[in-house]
């Protein structure tokens, strides 16, 4: 199934072999903590700080004796990502690094501890966020635009268009603060997953397999955050228009995703993440 109108137009990505997961250490990111850059960049932005104070105070509250107010978490997160300056929240949720410390404080961005793990010591299957993302109003349309905006174009020489990477990382944003919250997943790489693994999936293994694909074997993905590093000097200074509406919305569907609409988001997985992820 084609995921968007024009692909045989648009001009093709250059070739590129980077799978696994670029790892950490890479030229632009050398040298200094892009992350505490980003950091004191958003401080230094009134609405940008406003929010991702909102967030921190909601994630880091107690609920209950060890546990934490989720779901308010999530919501703060999704207004963060939503309503803060693109430049400023996407420079903090991909900011490049070279060395475990940075890694580490991007993996700590939006309080992993609530709004990503937990509530147990092990991940569950990947089956129970997905399937509480089919039944979410919130969740579902992000990410039926996340697999859209970073689907694979077997037509294009490396498998990904070039100009998805901005539409890619915009919905993978979209995703953070819901039930298929994904964040890196260690700190030698810039590989990422949701909170979840398939080792109790059944006989549901090859759909849970495919969803976790979508991250875990998704060289469109890897491409943006590869992307993203590279163009790192103009995110800083790419200050949102102060007149653009502060309630402008995060996602932009495509056209192939009201398509999908009608349709049930366990079946899309086969069509949308068992194409050859290579």
């Amino acid at each position: 199934m084609s995921l968007g109108k024009g692909g045989e137009d648009r001009k093709k990505a250059p070739v590129s072999q980077r799978l696994p997961a670029p790892p950490l250490g890479s030229p632009s990111s050398a040298g200094r903590n892009r992350c505490l850059d980003a950091a004191e960049a958003c401080t230094a932005d009134a609405r940008c700080q406003r929010l991702r104070t909102e967030y921190v105070a909601q994630c880091l509250g107690r609920a209950a004796p060890g546990g934490c107010p989720r779901a308010r978490c999530r919501r703060a997160l999704r207004r963060f990502f939503s309503r803060g300056p693109p430049a400023l929240t996407h420079a903090l949720l991909f900011c490049p690094c070279a060395n475990a410390p940075c890694a580490e404080r991007r993996r700590q961005t939006f309080v992993p501890a609530c709004a990503f793990s937990g509530p147990g010591p092990a991940p569950p299957s990947c089956l129970a966020p997905l399937d509480a993302c089919e039944h979410s109003r919130i969740c579902r349309p992000r990410l039926l635009a996340f697999q859209a905006s970073c689907a694979p174009a077997p037509g294009a020489p490396d498998g990904c268009l070039l100009d998805q990477a901005p539409r890619c990382l915009r919905a993978y944003a979209g995703l953070v603060g819901t039930a298929v919250t994904p964040n890196y997943v260690d700190n030698a790489s810039a590989r990422v997953a949701p909170w979840c693994d398939c080792g109790a999936s059944g006989n549901r293994r090859e759909e849970c397999e495919a969803f976790r694909g979508l991250f875990t074997r998704n060289r469109c993905l890897d491409d943006a955050i590869q992307a993203f590093d590279s163009g790192w000097p103009l995110v800083l200074r790419d200050q949102l228009d102060v007149h653009q509406d502060p309630e402008h919305p995060l996602l932009q569907v495509s056209s192939a995703v009201g398509l999908l609409v009608g349709s049930s988001l366990l079946s899309m997985l086969p069509v949308l993440a068992l194409q050859p992820l290579l």
